[in-house]
């Protein structure tokens, strides 16, 4: 079983843990993270584009020219979609985008996630993150001595000092470890846990 190191806020080396083979050796399905990212960004959509039909657009409750006799082709209302300032045909209307992956797909989607991060050396493992106060200062200071230019933390909510000091950072993301999920690990270069998000997290994948 693999080694995972876990420093203190100041980057130091001060002990070791197991990195659960079930979640660090899962193979990288390619597919599988594909269909989670899509899974997320259809869930995130407001789905609220809404266009009007011949019947919502005002006006047209006039016959614009008798039907016969004038040598123009029948017309029964100004708002047909097939004149200018008229309704659309087959547009957007509000609706839910969302859909749900199986769990065990979603699993899959996050072991591959956090094997890909561990193959290429990017993840990390604080032993805590305590702020004394919310301060954007202080999440910039433990950046700096890390390193991080871009990074998804991760730990519990009730750590809130944590979670306020790093909301205003730019390219860092802090979530709450039942929230982590393909799309953030994908789309940040470093993946930073605390040890207690860690075996929270390793626990949850175990199921």
């Amino acid at each position: 079983m693999s080694k995972i190191k876990v420093l203190n806020q100041s980057g130091k080396g001060i002990s070791e843990i197991n990195a659960p083979k079930e979640v660090f050796t899962y193979p990288v399905k390619e597919h599988l993270l594909y269909e989670a990212v899509v899974n997320y960004r259809a869930n995130q959509r407001q789905g609220s584009a809404s266009t009007k039909t011949r019947s919502e657009v005002r006006g047209g409750g006039r016959k614009p020219w008798r039907q016969k006799g004038t040598g123009r082709s029948r017309a029964g209302s100004l708002r047909s979609p097939i004149w200018r300032k008229g309704g659309i045909t087959f547009g957007p209307k509000p609706r839910s985008y969302y859909y749900n992956l199986p769990k065990k797909v979603k699993r899959n989607a996050l072991k591959s996630a956090l094997s890909m991060k561990f193959a290429e050396k990017k993840m990390l493992v604080l032993k805590a993150l305590d702020f004394k106060e919310p301060k954007t200062k202080e999440g910039t200071r433990l950046l700096e001595i890390l390193k991080l230019d871009s990074a998804l933390i991760v730990d519990q909510h009730k750590n809130k000092n944590l979670f306020l000091s790093l909301r205003n950072i730019p390219k860092i993301k802090a979530v709450d470890y039942n929230q982590v999920n393909v799309y953030d690990v994908l789309n940040y270069n470093w993946l930073v846990f605390t040890q207690s998000a860690f075996e929270s997290l390793m626990e949850k994948l175990k199921l």
